[in-house]
């Protein structure tokens, strides 16, 4: 075993030290606290670097390599913990710590001016090294523990501005939501631990995800004929789900947008939702566990992609209506994710791991773009309000337009179009419909559409900042009513648009590693040889998928420059070309479907209602309950107080007395006066004469 798995705890270890250490500085500790952050996140890209090149110098076995130890012990059994080395973990660790420590820098710039500066890459750090500690676990509980590490600091994150209400209730929105995703999570790992005896995934064939335990969780069945495999997976899949903005329960994830842009980007492209995909990759060999010889897809697996294509057509389709800039990409995001997860249920690790890595940094890019936009604009986040930024942001809007084209999967030149093609290409073979094909084609054409929108409201056109009219509000997400900008918009600083260079470079060249000809991405996650080979592409079904979504981008470009290109939207105040053309549609995309509305009328009134129906029960019944028995007690007591006063002690007391007053008389008679005693003799004896001559008469 060689050095960087033994010591590969130090790479989340790194970030939670420096996040510790800055959480004890002064808030005028800035320099501190971010250099601390920063090079915490350089320390840990350097070694994540290594564990990488160790990996791909590493063809023997399976490629998985572990480090466990024992916690504690309860009886005779030890619970263990551990860390594993694998391509999986390798590519994630240089994933998530490269884009972090662009984020991180970037940070910089963007919360110069803010008064928690300190605070913030305190928070940040702590973050990044519980994603960290998620990717390295060879445990479930240890990933658990992690993972409950990252939902904690995506709390403190989001509500980061927590004096504006928006962003205290988008907190603790995030947090309920994913809690309730998480439950299904518990269950399901307890229930792991129950039927395998341990949560460590691998332990030299001894693991949950190992031979012996899968065997015996496909063998077992439970309700509906479900494998135990499957079923614990589904169960595991809620938290998977609630983490990465699934339906039904990804309405926290847009309202997340109320954290500073930094945190968008670092929950949206590098940690918190890619957690719930990597989770499911994760434990793949349980998801895909078959009883027999059976290729078919597992039932946990067609929930997987299900639940992934409903949500790739949902969240497209209400990106369609959104005007909060932010608010775009975190339905874009939403949708992107129903993309990994189908991905997952159709194609296996490499399919879904692929669109994940490629998404982080285009979406890192367009997060950080947006940011660098609403910096540029002085607070600025409804598109309406925006316009010809191209002449005043270049740098943005070039790095921004990358991002968009590789989010819209743009042929050829951009790593979006690779990944989003392997998704298609795998959905048009499954085996059990065709439909999760369709809904991806028709979410990758309107993403296309909703991008070319946002781009012609924000860069195209005439600037919009100075001449928009506050005083009746526009129905945006987002509304800071205290905030008029007046002045021209401008570039950002160069440690905010450097970052974007970087990351505008990897949205481009990431897709030249996993294209038909040469799949090294899927070769190195399966521990295999990559070659290069153009033949690759006269495969069946490969060349029509791609030609079909190519025509598919074209067309949703095609449209979007139809209705906002042609005309240059001229004032805030003008009504969107969609919301003419069918307002009642638009209105109901805007609203994302009502479903947050169709939870407060009915989980959140009916939590209420139970809440209310619990304290009326509380201090009408439970209350009167225990009030009736503290009353009977009382009475016990006064009752046993009055016979214990006023019966057993009153007679016990006289006796006492008695007692008493016949003590004091006899001690008359033991004074120590001899006179005394020969008085009581001479008494005695007269009495004793008395009664001899009485009796004699007698």
């Amino acid at each position: 075993m060689t050095w960087i798995v033994q010591y590969l705890w130090l790479i989340p270890a790194l970030p939670i030290l420096a996040a510790g250490i800055a959480a004890l500085l002064k808030q005028r500790s800035r320099i501190p606290a971010a250099s601390l952050a920063i090079g915490s996140m350089a320390a840990s890209f350097l070694l994540s670097l290594c564990a990488f090149a160790h990996v791909l110098g590493n063809h023997s076995g399976d490629g998985i390599q572990v480090f466990n130890v024992r916690w504690f012990q309860f009886g005779n059994e030890w619970l263990k913990l551990g860390w594993m080395l694998d391509p999986l973990t390798a590519v994630m660790l240089v994933m998530v710590t490269f884009v972090g420590l662009l984020i991180f820098i970037y940070s910089i710039g963007y919360m110069e001016h803010d008064e928690n500066f300190t605070r913030f890459f305190s928070f940040l750090a702590l973050f990044a090294g519980a994603m960290l500690g998620v990717i390295i676990a060879n445990s479930l509980l240890l990933l658990f523990m992690c993972w409950e590490i990252v939902g904690l600091t995506s709390y403190l994150l989001i509500g980061f501005w927590y004096a504006n209400p928006k962003a205290a209730a988008a907190a603790k929105k995030a947090f309920i939501v994913t809690r309730i995703g998480d439950l299904g999570f518990l269950l399901g790992m307890v229930w792991l631990y129950a039927q395998s005896g341990t949560l460590l995934f691998y332990d030299a064939g001894a693991g949950c995800l190992e031979g012996s335990s899968l065997a015996h969780l496909v063998a077992r069945t439970t309700i509906l004929g479900l494998t135990l495999s499957s079923a614990i997976g589904i169960l595991i899949f809620c938290g998977a789900a609630g983490k990465s903005g699934q339906v039904p329960l990804h309405v926290w994830l847009p309202d997340a947008m109320e954290g500073p842009t930094p945190v968008s980007a670092l929950i949206h492209a590098a940690t918190m939702v890619a957690a719930g995909v990597f989770l499911i990759a994760r434990i793949y060999p349980l998801m895909a566990a078959h009883a027999g010889e059976s290729l078919s897809p597992t039932v946990a697996l067609q929930v997987v992609t299900w639940v992934g294509a409903i949500t790739a057509v949902f969240g497209a389709t209400i990106a369609v209506a959104q005007y909060d800039i932010k608010r775009i990409l975190a339905y874009s995001t939403v949708s992107q994710l129903g993309y990994m997860m189908i991905g997952l249920g159709v194609g296996g690790v490499a399919v879904g791991m692929f669109h994940l890595i490629t998404h982080a940094f285009f979406k890192a890019l367009l997060f950080l773009g947006a940011g660098s936009v609403i910096h540029g604009c002085s607070g600025e986040q409804d598109i309406r309000r925006m316009g010809g930024l191209r002449k005043y942001m270049p740098i943005t809007f070039a790095a921004y337009a990358v991002g968009m084209l590789a989010l819209c999967g743009f042929p050829l030149f951009f790593s979006g179009f690779w990944s989003k093609d392997e998704i298609l290409s795998a959905a048009h073979t499954w085996s059990i419909s065709q439909v999760p094909f369709f809904m991806g084609a028709f979410g990758a054409l309107l993403t296309a559409f909703y991008m070319t929108r946002q781009v012609y409201y924000v860069f195209a056109g005439s600037n919009r900042l100075a001449s928009a009219s506050y005083d009746t509000p526009l129905a945006s997400d987002f509304e800071d009513p205290g905030h008029h900008p007046t002045h021209l918009p401008h570039e950002s600083p160069a440690v905010m648009t450097i970052p974007l260079v970087i990351l505008a470079a990897f949205a481009i060249l990431l897709g030249l590693i996993g294209t038909p000809a040469w799949p090294w991405f899927q070769s190195f996650l399966e521990n295999k040889s990559a070659e290069l080979s153009f033949a690759a592409f006269s495969n069946p079904g490969i060349l029509p998928v791609m030609i079909s979504s190519s025509l598919l981008v074209f067309l949703g470009l095609g449209l979007g420059w139809y209705f906002y290109g042609r005309r240059p939207i001229a004032i805030a105040e003008s009504t969107d070309a969609l919301a003419t053309l069918q307002p009642g549609v638009f209105t109901v995309l805007g609203d994302a479907y009502y479903v947050d509305a169709l939870y407060a009328a009915t989980i959140l009134r009916l939590n209420a209602w139970s809440a209310a129906a619990s304290a009326w029960l509380d201090q009408w019944v439970w209350n009167g309950v225990v009030q009736s028995v503290s009353y009977f007690v009382v009475g016990i007591a006064w009752i046993d107080n009055f016979i214990d006063s006023g019966v057993v002690n009153t007679a016990f007391d006289s006796g006492c007395q008695t007692a008493s007053r016949g003590g004091q008389l006899l001690a008359l008679l033991q004074g120590g006066r001899v006179q005394t005693y020969l008085r009581l003799i001479g008494c005695a004896l007269v009495a004793l004469v008395i009664f001899l001559l009485w009796g004699a008469k007698a």
